[in-house]
């Protein structure tokens, strides 16, 4: 069976042991439970139990995406190089990271979010916490690479930038639940042209440059 741990702790810890349960419930069964009732029952608590730590399965799934994201972190601070990267080198390093944390998730991402309508378009209630914890990062990376000259502060536009790269991992993540290819391969290329063009729009350009020049010829008049 694939790798379900997701962190799942010791057998005494209530709420480790719904996630693990829900997680093991949706590869068995290819959907959530049907009830809290019923899921609370199979799992020897009840259903007052449950809502101590969640108020729907969306807090589950939330919580799974929050601990996907923590992994994904905590792996890519762990290499020795990471904190030598330009903004966009750790933006890479984020994604290929991530997406070898969902590789261990696969079934149970795709029973969840498979076919899913819209879903580069809508942030689903159970990725709002993974979103929040991203776009926290992005403007960290953002903030380095303005600091650096690699990222252009535009006039607002610059407070959108954090919104846009989400909308680019919505696009990789839905690109890699289709992806068939061998290892994925598909999918690095597609962070690779995705990151390459975020930086493109929001790195200086030529347009930048001739206002810079602009600026200069008018105030040296």
């Amino acid at each position: 069976m694939e790798n379900t741990d997701f962190n799942a702790g010791q057998p005494g810890d209530t709420r480790k042991r719904i996630v693990q349960a829900f997680v093991e419930h949706v590869l068995q069964t290819g959907r959530p439970p049907a009830s809290v009732f019923k899921f609370a029952q199979d799992l020897g608590i009840s259903e007052e139990e449950f809502y101590r730590y969640f108020t729907s399965f969306q807090g589950v799934k939330s919580d799974v995406w929050d601990q996907i994201f923590d992994e994904t972190f905590a792996m890519m601070h762990a290499q020795e190089v990471y904190q030598s990267y330009s903004a966009k080198e750790k933006l890479l390093s984020f994604y290929y990271t991530w997406v070898e944390v969902l590789k261990k998730h696969r079934s149970y991402l795709l029973a969840l979010y498979e076919g899913h309508p819209n879903l580069h378009k809508i942030t689903p209630q159970e990725v709002r916490s993974f979103r929040e914890k991203f776009k926290e990062f992005a403007k960290g990376l953002i903030q380095e690479g303005k600091a650096e000259g690699e990222i252009v502060d535009r006039k607002y536009i610059s407070d959108k930038y954090d919104d846009a790269l989400w909308l680019k991992t919505l696009f990789l993540f839905q690109f890699w639940l289709k992806d068939t290819s061998v290892s994925f391969e598909k999918t690095d290329v597609a962070i690779e042209k995705t990151v390459t063009l975020a930086f493109d729009l929001i790195g200086r350009t030529a347009l930048d440059s001739f206002v810079d020049l602009a600026k200069f010829l008018y105030q040296s008049k």
